[in-house]
């Protein structure tokens, strides 16, 4: 792969309107139904840190119901200016609905203020709850190399809860912070699929913290208004539902990467971004490598390569990949991290710290801009683009014409390109899965060219990769025809 910059294609998530600016009404939220399965579909709203302008790229985003923040008259920002959305009652409203507001409320288990201190580096300011363990936040809500940058998002794991954290950086008149000031606002969450709603709150807040350093009321007012009750172990959250709303709660919940709502054009720059070797990368997941992004700051964009990443594996066949390793997003990591992935037998992260690419035995897959590496011999073959791979990715891009035609043309506002991407890898990983179970079940269970083409695989290009995802998720008792030799 030629190299290329990481910064040209990426430009309009960095451009972010202001959340005053944001003059889109709120939208209704609602569930996803199984032909459209993220939370909110074609939810983009300027001001979120999403897309570059209002609706999105592909107009037809919305901003959701978030906590707004007003200016006084004379531009500055209010302190006091803290306005909370109203909760939903709990009136005769359907049962998705219930599910929703089920899901959105008290989920934040901590809120946080990090800053810069010339001499002692990245502090942890201030936090609620008081008694949280938030050792090593400090780290990941400023990431390294983040003094180049004016603002970021970075999303992170901590513990067993995600982070997201909105960072500034702004000029100011003091010899003792050096000509500048630094912070980040951050919360944890039991999920990192309901993070983005929160993203508006948190860019506002940080300026204001720029502003008006040590004002924590409109802070304490959110943690207080979405808090999680937590159990006396402190290491789950208390969900109530409705007894009669689990079962429509768990269909709509089988992939929960499925159901967070990135920047309308998230999966359309990283398709552009990777071309046909983002077929390298599904088969990566798929087998359920431990793949690692490495990109300068800002790291916000880099994260959603880390989502659209999990987003290539998912199965939605029963039973299928359960004695598997999870393929889990990171997110963000630095050097305070390796500990915790040298324990993961798989994973995707993103970092800014160069550091890490000599800590091979960290990592299967690490991608450095466009380009896929891997130091494991036996990995190598997997890199190279079959004949079958690239039938997929024009596939792909013919889909994605087809529905930019279709909107431009028909006004269509509904389908987008994320359900189109994420349900492009479900089919195909479905369409693998099936195949492999109907043969094992077979009374010759021996995988044949034919029906290895019924897969969407490549007999001879894909030998090496079939062989790995035999081994991976248990078709041990299948046999590989003669017939299928290495290209």
């Amino acid at each position: 792969m030629g190299e290329r910059s990481d910064r040209a294609p990426l430009l309009d998530w960095e451009e972010v309107q202001s959340a005053e600016k944001s003059t889109g009404a709120d939208s209704k939220d609602r569930l996803s139904s199984p032909s459209n399965s993220r939370g909110l579909s074609g939810s983009s709203a300027s001001g979120l840190g999403w897309s570059g302008g209002p609706g999105g790229p592909d107009g037809c985003g919305t901003p959701p119901a978030t906590s707004i923040t007003q200016k006084g008259a004379d531009g500055t920002l209010r302190p006091d200016a803290l306005v909370h959305p109203p909760d939903s009652g709990p009136g005769d409203m359907p049962l998705e609905d219930r599910i929703v507001t089920w899901e959105e409320k008290d989920q934040i288990v901590s809120v946080f203020v990090v800053t810069f201190n010339t001499r002692t580096g990245n502090m942890l300011e201030w936090c609620l709850p008081k008694d949280m363990d938030l050792e090593g936040v400090e780290f990941k809500a400023i990431a390294s190399g983040s003094h180049r940058v004016t603002t970021d998002f970075i999303y992170f794991r901590k513990g067993s809860y995600f982070g997201l954290a909105c960072f500034a950086n702004m000029p100011v008149e003091s010899t003792a912070e050096r000509g500048a000031r630094m912070k980040s606002v951050g919360i944890l969450s039991p999920s990192y699929t309901l993070l983005y709603r929160y993203m508006s709150f948190l860019e506002h807040q940080v300026r204001l913290q720029l502003q008006f350093p040590g004002h924590y009321s409109p802070l304490e007012a959110f943690y207080e208004d979405k808090r999680a009750l937590l159990l006396p172990s402190g290491n789950d959250v208390i969900s109530v539902c409705p007894i009669n709303a689990w079962g429509a709660a768990i269909n709509h919940s089988m992939h929960p990467e499925m159901k967070i709502t990135h920047p309308a054009g998230c999966m359309s720059q990283f398709i552009r971004f990777f071309g046909e070797h983002i077929m390298v990368l599904w088969k990566l997941a798929l087998l359920r490598r431990r793949i690692l992004i490495f990109s300068p700051p800002p790291v916000g964009v880099v994260c959603y390569r880390v989502y659209c990443c999990c987003c290539l594996a998912n199965i939605s066949i029963p039973g299928v990949g359960v004695a598997v390793p999870e393929f889990r997003p990171f997110f963000y990591v630095n050097v305070a991290d390796i500990s915790a992935l040298e324990n993961e037998l798989s994973y995707v992260a993103c970092t800014t710290e160069k550091i890490f690419e000599e800590k091979r035995d960290l990592y299967d897959i690490y991608v450095d801009n466009q380009n896929v590496k891997t130091y494991k011999e036996g990995l190598k073959p997997l890199l190279r683009i079959s004949n079958a791979d690239r039938e997929k990715y024009r596939k792909l891009t013919e889909q994605r014409k087809m529905l930019l035609y279709s909107q431009e043309e028909n006004g269509d506002c509904v389908s987008s390109e994320e359900d189109l991407f994420i349900l492009f890898f479900l089919e195909q990983n479905n369409r693998i899965f099936q195949t492999l179970s109907e043969v094992a079940g077979s009374p010759d269970p021996t995988l044949t060219a034919e029906s290895v083409r019924a897969m969407g695989l490549d007999p001879h290009g894909d030998r090496l990769f079939l062989l790995h995802l035999l081994e991976i998720y248990g078709f041990d008792t299948l046999l590989v025809s003669d017939q299928l030799c290495c290209s």
